[in-house]
C-alpha cells in the first residue's frame, strides 16, 4: 500500500499519462518554511506600545530609545519566563505596566518617586537593569 501512496499518475497534455514514482514529499525551498517561521517569531518577540500608552509618552514628554526598547524586551522575556501576564517595569525613573503575553506597553509614567502612584491589575514587577544582556 505505501508503494501505491508514492506513485503518483501525471496527466500530460500533448501525450498519454505518465507513471512516475517520488521518494518523498514535496519540499518547499530548503529555507522558505524556515525564515517565514524565523520572522513572525521575531516579529512576536518586538515590544509593541498601544495607543494610550504612545498619548502618555507624548504628553509627559517621555522617549524610549532603540537600547532601552532592548532592555523592555529583555524584562518582558524574564516576566514571560516566571509566568508573569500583567507587569510592571520600572526603568530609569519610568514605570511601565505592559502585557507580558502581548508585548505591549500599556502605558507609560515618568518621574516616579516625586509622588504617590498606585498601579493596578498587576501580577507582577521586574526592575530592569542597566543593559540588555545578550
Amino acid at each position: 500500500m505505501n508503494a501505491m501512496l508514492n506513485r503518483v499518475t501525471l496527466q500530460s497534455s500533448t501525450g498519454p499519462p505518465a507513471n512516475r514514482t517520488f521518494s518523498g514529499a514535496h519540499r518547499a525551498p530548503a529555507n522558505s518554511f524556515a525564515s517565514v517561521l524565523t520572522s513572525r517569531l521575531q516579529e512576536s518577540r518586538d515590544v509593541r506600545f498601544s495607543a494610550h500608552a504612545l498619548q502618555r509618552m507624548r504628553e509627559r514628554g517621555v522617549t524610549i530609545s532603540p537600547p532601552e526598547e532592548a532592555r523592555i524586551a529583555q524584562a518582558l522575556n524574564e516576566a514571560e519566563s516566571k509566568g508573569a501576564r500583567e507587569t510592571l517595569l520600572l526603568m530609569d525613573g519610568k514605570a511601565l505596566v505592559a502585557s507580558v503575553p502581548n508585548r505591549t506597553i500599556i502605558t507609560v509614567v515618568s518621574g516616579i518617586g516625586e509622588e504617590n502612584t498606585v498601579f493596578t491589575n498587576i501580577d507582577s514587577a521586574v526592575l530592569v537593569g542597566n543593559a540588555a544582556r545578550a
